[in-house]
């Protein structure tokens, strides 16, 4: 979904001067709204912490100079969308840039850790932003149920399922989930 981008400059200049109220996480632009989400729970955190090490361990060998990093916002002003994904991972060197997100064609892979309170983004919302944005990688972590999905080819036409406790394959990294926890 596009929207006007007239529209999306007023919406990115209103989340830009929304107030960070404790308690909150996240603020997205996504179908036309600013989006505010509640923080994290501490196993989602560490899901985050424990793929971003596995990754950042890898990164060198596999895409040297990229790094697996939790901060920052994901931005397709064309298809009006700001994200903050859980993990990204892109050329360390865009922190540098003045830009102030990322930008999709950076990107090699997003992780995304399911909330417990709004897990259909996850699976619907942003499988499509992410495919449209042309990331080749997506990873779902569902820490309710202990299982994940690893999207992609074009469109994210391949889904590959997994549990908690398996080792995946996800482009050119290796994941061990057995570290993973569900939700309490």
């Amino acid at each position: 979904m596009s929207i006007d981008p007239a529209a999306y400059a007023r919406l990115r200049e209103i989340a830009d001067q929304l107030p960070r109220i404790p308690g909150t996480g996240k603020i997205e632009i996504a179908n036309g709204a600013i989006v505010m989400t509640m923080s994290p729970v501490k196993r989602h955190e560490l899901a985050v912490l424990r793929i971003s090490r596995q990754l950042n361990a890898q990164l060198p060998d596999t895409n040297p100079g990229h790094i697996a990093y939790h901060g920052a916002d994901l931005e397709d002003a064309g298809l009006g969308q700001l994200r903050n994904p859980d993990v990204m991972v892109f050329p360390e060197a865009t922190l540098e840039g003045e830009q102030p997100a990322v930008l999709p064609h950076e990107v090699l892979l997003v992780v995304e850790i399911v909330s417990k309170s709004n897990p259909d983004n996850d699976y619907h919302n942003k499988v499509r932003d992410y495919s449209a944005m042309g990331i080749p990688f997506y990873l779902i972590i569902d820490p309710r149920d202990g299982t994940g999905i690893v999207h992609s080819e074009p469109g994210y036409e391949s889904r590959e399922k997994f549990n908690f406790g398996d080792k995946i394959t996800v482009g050119p990294w290796t994941l061990d989930t057995s570290g993973l926890l569900t939700y309490g």
